[in-house]
């Protein structure tokens, strides 16, 4: 590349090949979502979202059998699958939303491919992190982030009964992360980003996801029963917030991996 200009558009190309490669689990299963609800037919003997549970299945073994993801990732996901599938049946019995469609493979309420919604965003903040080669400036202590992480989980499920606290959540996140700097390479060079706007750019993205998956009828909130319209933009805090537990759990597995959590590039 010769040039400023031709080195800016090829990194920022790159950029893009980066994120959706690192895209790539959620991204396949959105559009899965997207053609049973244009293609599968009604009178099939498995339905749709039993469907979507078996493919989803076998995107995340493709994924491990080919080395794309690792299997720390894997156990990170799991974990987040585990955490999304416990609030979405609390959610459900509360009436937050709605699976409409029959299917077997379900816990009450919630089938079973909702799990892998949530695991996706694991996915891809495991594979983001690898991909480009994640470092930080003024990492928050693990213990503190684990705290934060812990307090949003639960509010998540106490604020049914007493006083929501999300307010000051997203206050405490910027105490604990207001500092913090992600430095990523797109191509050769390192590039900083405030990582509260990182969580930002990548909660954004979800949330119009979840427009396109609520536009599918994968799942509906109250007032998209008949007609679909826009999910509400609280629903943009909500994830702005998982996307704080599902960065512990990853930053979990990488302080584990290499004894440390915090590291500057050498060549930035």
């Amino acid at each position: 590349m010769k040039g400023p200009v031709t080195a800016g558009v090829f990194e920022f190309v790159s950029f893009g090949i980066k994120q959706a490669w690192a895209c790539i689990f959620g991204g396949l299963l959105l559009a899965l979502i997207l053609a049973t609800h244009l293609w599968y037919p009604e009178t099939a003997w498995l339905s749709r979202y039993d469907f979507l549970v078996i493919t989803a299945i076998f995107i995340q073994v493709g994924l491990i059998a080919t080395g794309l993801e690792t299997w720390e990732e894997a156990r990170v996901i799991l974990v987040f699958h585990v955490v999304g599938t416990v609030m979405e049946i609390f959610k459900t019995s509360a009436g937050s939303w709605i699976y409409p469609e029959d299917s077997l493979l379900r816990i009450g309420g919630v089938p079973l491919f909702s799990g892998f919604m949530y695991a996706a965003v694991g996915s891809y903040l495991a594979r983001v992190w690898r991909i480009f080669d994640f470092r930080f400036d003024h990492f928050p202590s693990l213990w503190l982030q684990g705290l934060l992480a812990l307090a949003i989980y639960l509010n998540f499920f106490t604020h049914h009964f007493t006083v929501d606290i999300r307010n000051v959540l997203f206050v405490a996140t910027l105490l604990v992360y207001g500092r913090s700097i992600v430095w990523f390479r797109p191509d050769r060079a390192y590039r900083p980003m405030p990582l509260v706007l990182g969580f930002g750019l990548v909660a954004l993205f979800i949330w119009i996801a979840e427009n396109l998956g609520t536009l599918a009828r994968a799942w509906t909130y109250p007032g998209q029963e008949s007609v679909w319209k826009l999910v509400s933009a609280a629903k943009f805090g909500s994830w702005y917030l998982l996307m704080i537990i599902s960065f512990v759990l990853v930053a979990l597995v990488h302080s584990a991996r290499k004894g440390r959590h915090a590291e500057k590039p050498a060549d930035r």
